[in-house]
């Protein structure tokens, strides 16, 4: 038997209400403010049917362009055999959720204009730059409390 061809195949658990957040949606969710700009996640939720976004489109990033009452549009990047092509999708406020992937870049960009302020004042340069985790430093492992354990492999019982 083939496989189907509908619109909504092989969204079994993609457009499923996760466990114990079944029921009314929260009114938070209506009162979130989306503004031209913002990076928004498409997430379905499979309680409103109402723009509602394609499959293909669930779990993709992208930038808001378009406000309306109840929905918002959204540029996503939709990969199409060997290109990458920007797409206008309309989706309610239900499908869709303010990133965080930025919050650590803004995080980042406030501590640094907080460190240039202090080096501007004290007149010292200072790196902003962003580094690796350093090595952990050395140090000894003692055994007095702390015995050693000899490993061995649990020799072989046949019983018959």
């Amino acid at each position: 038997m083939t496989n189907s061809k509908g619109i909504r195949r092989g969204t079994r658990y993609m457009f499923s209400r996760k466990f114990k957040t079944g029921g009314v949606i929260p009114l938070s969710t209506y009162m979130k403010v989306y503004k031209r700009g913002d990076i928004v996640d498409v997430k379905a939720n499979g309680a409103v049917q109402k723009g509602m976004p394609h499959k293909a489109y669930h779990g993709k990033t992208g930038r808001v362009f378009n406000v309306t009452q109840h929905a918002v549009g959204v540029v996503v990047n939709k990969r199409i055999g060997n290109r990458i092509i920007p797409k206008k999708i309309n989706l309610r406020v239900e499908h869709v959720k303010h990133s965080n992937c930025r919050l650590d870049f803004l995080r980042r960009v406030k501590e640094n204009a907080e460190k240039k302020l202090q080096a501007k004042e004290t007149g010292v340069h200072v790196s902003l730059k962003r580094k690796p985790a350093p090595r952990h430093p050395a140090h000894f492992v003692r055994t007095k409390f702390n015995k050693p354990q000899i490993l061995e492999p649990i020799p072989y019982e046949f019983i018959a």
